[in-house]
């Protein structure tokens, strides 16, 4: 039996499909966000720091974005 995978880093792209808003808006959203959390270019920004940022409950942002 396979254990059960759930992504726990965010991407543009994510955002893209919570905010329904352009590549472009989403690229800069990113870095704006990771700004935010002082996080280096090397380090990944996690879907807990996503839902934090946009006042989302975690379950929501899960429920909405594909694995």
């Amino acid at each position: 039996m396979k254990p059960v995978f759930q992504r726990i880093v965010a991407f543009p792209k994510d955002i893209q499909i919570i905010t329904g808003k352009g590549e472009r808006y989403a690229r800069s959203t990113y870095v704006k966000i990771k700004a935010h959390y002082n996080k280096l270019d090397h380090q990944l920004l996690t879907l807990d720091e996503l839902a934090s940022y946009y006042g989302l409950p975690l379950q929501k942002l899960q429920e909405i974005l594909p694995e």
